[in-house]
């Protein structure tokens, strides 16, 4: 029998989701669909019923709390951080995060440890796991917004707080001086996303503090802040190779699939040349 997903946010058109799921299913030899569906936040509680019908699904900005109050129950890290972006539904409908352990994964795949001074440029949904992945290891963050976000960060921040006492965790605006050498910086908004890729979320002279730069934009692959970190002399990485990690660990929760590394390795370099290809049609 043929499985239905899919993958739901706002905007979404451009995502290359389908291509990574659909690779993963042709993998594991399941016949399955997985579709994008384009919602905005004030029309996501009429698609709650369409939703439910699905075998599982995955979400995107800005669902990843919006989905919460649909769901039976929340596992692991989404029940911690509050945030979901996996939702598998069978008798109930549960919601699952692996955004955490996909950032985690693309990080260890460099070589990379999340260890000291983190500074996350946003407070969304990615931004608040990366933020309490990081308090869980000890790390001091620094979450670096906007004037108009310092409240949203402020709750995020009292939230991480009581969920751990002894969190060393701050709120800056972004563009402002770092207060102390950057180990990672880590950029959770959307500035610098195709179409308008011309944009930075900070300015070239910030990143020379920056000993790595993590951008968890994947389209394009490589955005202007990674070439500005790299021309400093930064170590870089785009978002591409979080989202198939991110991708993998969903499908070990809809069906138990197990991937290789040179697997997934592959995946990561086809879906590079995916993003090329499309935007050279877009």
């Amino acid at each position: 029998m043929k499985k239905s997903f899919a993958i739901i946010g706002h905007p979404i058109a451009h995502t290359i989701s389908p291509f990574i799921h659909k690779r993963l299913f042709d993998i594991s030899g399941i016949t399955a669909s997985y579709n994008i569906i384009d919602v905005g936040s004030e029309d996501l509680h009429y698609l709650i019923p369409n939703l439910r019908k699905l075998n599982g699904y995955n979400i995107t900005i800005p669902h990843k709390q919006n989905i919460i109050p649909f769901l039976d129950f929340l596992r692991g890290k989404a029940k911690t951080y509050n945030s979901v972006n996996t939702v598998k539904n069978s008798e109930i409908s549960e919601g699952f995060n692996t955004d955490a352990d996909g950032f985690l994964n693309a990080l260890a795949n460099e070589n990379i440890s999340l260890s000291g001074n983190i500074y996350i440029l946003g407070c969304g949904g990615v931004a608040r796991t990366i933020a309490f992945e990081s308090i869980d290891k000890g790390c001091n963050v620094t979450l670096a917004v906007r004037n108009c976000s310092f409240n949203k960060a402020e709750k995020l921040v009292n939230e991480i707080k009581k969920y751990n006492k002894k969190a060393q965790i701050n709120i800056d605006i972004i563009g402002s001086p770092f207060k102390c050498p950057v180990d990672i910086l880590i950029n959770s908004t959307p500035v610098g996303m195709y179409p308008d890729i011309s944009n930075t979320p900070i300015d070239k002279s910030l990143l020379k503090s920056c000993k790595v730069v993590f951008d968890a934009i994947y389209n394009p692959f490589e955005t202007d802040l990674i070439k500005m970190a790299k021309s400093n002399g930064s170590r870089a990485l785009g978002g591409l190779s979080m989202l198939v990690w991110q991708a993998v660990i969903a499908h070990k929760i809809w069906d138990d699939s197990i991937y290789s590394i040179n697997d997934i390795k592959q995946l990561i370099e086809d879906s590079k040349n995916e993003l090329k290809s499309l935007r050279y049609m877009l």
